[in-house]
C-alpha cells in the first residue's frame, strides 16, 4: 500500500496584518494576515525546516529520493535538492530532483514519487515544496501571497494515508505567470483568470477524475482544493457538489495567505490532522492544469497526530510591520552603512565545510564523551587525538548562556542578537538568535536550531544555522 507516511509543515514566525498594507497605501482593507518569511529565510531554508519536521522519528537512511519543488528557488542553475539533502545528512546516493515553474509542482512531484515507489525502488521518497512569491506593492497579489513550506514522505509501508487514485490534465493558459527576468508575479484580467482558468479547468478535471475513479462527491469526507482565495474555493466546491462548510477544508487564506506551490501540501497536512481512520480525502491542485488524488486515511494516522501540528505553526507567530516587510524583500533602498566591503564567499571553503556547516556536525570524543564544535582532532578534556565520532547538533536543543544585542552591526532587523548556546548533551556554539523578541531574550532562554540564509555575495548564497526561541 503506497501512500503518505509522514508530513511536515513550516510556516514562518512573522505575520503581516493586511490592514497594515492598506494603511500604508490608503487602500481597501482586506481582513486577515499573511505569513512573512524573515530576512534570513528563502524557499530552501523553509524547505529544510519542513523536511526536518517530516523526518522526525524516521530513519533518514531509508530515504532514497528527494524532490524539491518551488517557483522561487534561489538558483536558476544549481540544484536546491542536493543542497537540502546535504543539510539533512541524507546519503550521497539519494536521488535528488528539482521541479519548478508551476503552482502544482508539489502535487506533480508526489506523482513522480508514487511512480518511483510503485516501480520497485527501495526506500522512501521525500517531496518538499516551498515558496516565497512576490506581488507588486499596492496590488491584490501582495495581499494574497504568503510564505511557507511542506514536505511529505512517500513510501509503501505503514502509510498514514494511502493514495488510491490519481488523475492529471495539463492546460496551456496565460492566467498567472512570471518571466525569469521578473521579480513579481503577473496575471491577466481577473475575470479571464477566474472563468477560463480555475473555475473551468478544476471542475472539468475533477468530474473526469470522478468517472475515472468510479466515485462522486458523496464518497469523500473532505475536499482539499487549493484555490487562490476563499471566493474561488466556495464557487468551485458548489459546482462540484461539495458542502463548503462540512466537506471543504479551510483554505487558511485569512491566517497565512496563498503559499504558492506549497499551498496544496499545507492544506492536505491540515486535513490529515483533522481526520480519523477510514476518512476519504479528495486532493486537488491547480496550475497550468490540474492534479486530482483520492486518499484514504489509515489507522497509522493516530500515531502521528499530536506530534506534528499545523495548528502549532499557525499559533506560533509575531506581528511585523509593513516597513520591515519592504526592507526584508529589498523592495526599498537604504543608505548603506559605512563599513568595509564584504568579502566574497569562497566555494572552496563552502565545499570543505559541508558536514560541519550545512549539516551542523561537531565531534564527540570516544574516550571521555566530550562534545565540541567545530570538529576537533584533539579533545580539550582528555587530550586524546583523532578519537572522535561525528556528532549532530541540528536536532539538539540548548539554552542561552550569555548574549548581546548589537545595534552597530549591519542587519535588516536590528539589533543583531548574538548568543553563546549551551546544548543539553554538551557543547557550546556562538551563534545568531533569530525570530526573537529582544525584550524576552535572557540567560537560560531555551532555543532550538534553525537553518538560515547567512549572507549573499558574488551570486552565492551562504547558508548556516542560527538559534531561535523554541516554537
Amino acid at each position: 500500500m503506497v501512500g503518505i507516511k509522514s508530513y511536515g509543515v513550516y510556516v514562518p514566525f512573522h505575520r503581516l496584518d493586511r490592514t497594515e498594507i492598506a494603511k500604508f497605501w490608503s487602500g481597501y482593507r482586506v481582513p486577515g494576515e499573511k505569513a512573512v518569511a524573515n530576512f534570513d529565510e528563502d524557499s530552501v531554508t523553509m524547505g529544510v525546516e519542513a523536511c526536518r519536521d517530516c523526518l522526525l522519528g524516521f530513519d533518514i537512511n531509508a530515504v532514497r529520493g528527494l524532490c524539491f519543488t518551488s517557483t522561487t528557488s534561489p538558483y536558476a542553475e544549481k540544484q536546491s535538492a542536493a543542497l537540502i539533502a546535504t543539510t539533512l545528512d541524507l546519503s550521497r546516493t539519494t536521488r535528488t530532483i528539482d521541479v519548478s515553474g508551476s503552482l502544482r509542482s508539489g502535487t506533480s512531484a508526489v506523482r513522480v514519487a508514487l511512480d518511483a515507489v510503485n516501480g520497485g525502488g527501495s526506500g522512501d521518497f521525500l517531496v518538499c515544496s516551498s515558496d516565497l512569491r512576490l506581488g507588486l506593492p499596492n496590488g491584490s497579489k501582495e495581499m494574497e501571497f504568503g510564505d511557507g513550506a511542506a514536505a511529505f514522505l512517500i513510501g509503501d509501508s505503514d502509510p498514514i494515508a494511502s493514495i488510491d487514485n490519481a488523475y492529471t490534465v495539463n492546460n496551456e493558459l496565460y492566467d498567472v505567470y512570471r518571466p525569469v527576468t521578473d521579480q513579481f508575479v503577473r496575471s491577466w484580467e481577473d475575470r479571464f483568470v477566474r472563468e477560463i482558468g480555475f473555475m473551468k479547468v478544476v471542475p472539468e478535471t475533477v468530474r473526469s477524475a470522478f468517472k475515472e475513479f468510479g466515485m462522486g462527491p458523496e464518497d469523500f469526507t473532505r475536499a482539499v482544493i487549493s484555490a487562490p482565495n476563499p471566493s474561488y474555493l466556495g464557487g468551485v466546491a458548489g459546482k462540484l457538489g461539495f458542502d463548503p462548510k462540512s466537506q471543504a477544508i479551510d483554505p487558511l487564506w485569512g491566517l497565512v495567505g496563498n503559499l504558492g506551490a506549497a499551498h496544496p501540501m499545507v492544506l492536505l497536512a491540515a486535513a490529515l490532522e483533522q481526520s480519523k481512520p477510514g476518512d476519504r480525502i479528495l486532493w486537488v491542485s491547480y496550475g497550468d492544469g490540474c492534479d486530482v488524488y483520492a486518499l484514504t486515511v489509515t489507522e497509522n494516522i493516530l500515531s502521528v497526530q499530536g506530534k506534528r501540528s499545523v495548528e502549532r505553526m499557525l499559533n506560533s507567530k509575531s506581528s511585523t510591520s509593513y516597513q520591515k516587510y519592504l526592507r526584508w524583500r529589498d523592495l526599498v533602498s537604504f543608505e548603506p552603512p559605512n563599513r568595509p566591503r564584504e568579502e566574497p564567499a569562497s566555494a572552496v571553503a563552502l565545499h570543505r565545510d559541508r558536514k560541519c556547516g550545512l549539516a551542523l556536525f561537531g565531534s564527540k570524543c570516544t574516550e571521555c564523551g566530550t562534545v565540541q564544535y567545530p570538529v576537533q582532532r584533539v579533545c580539550m578534556e582528555c587530550r586524546s587525538k583523532d578519537k572522535f565520532d561525528y556528532y549532530p547538533f541540528a536536532d539538539k536543543k540548548g539554552k542561552i548562556a550569555t548574549f548581546s544585542h548589537d545595534s552597530l552591526a549591519v542587519s535588516p532587523d536590528p539589533p543583531t542578537t548574538l548568543a553563546a548556546v549551551d546544548f543539553e548533551e554538551g557543547g557550546r556554539i556562538m551563534m545568531d538568535v533569530t525570530d526573537r523578541d529582544v525584550s524576552k531574550i535572557e540567560v537560560g532562554t531555551p532555543v532550538e536550531m534553525t537553518f538560515r540564509r547567512f549572507r549573499q555575495t558574488g551570486g552565492i548564497t551562504v547558508y548556516w544555522w542560527k538559534s531561535r526561541p523554541v516554537r
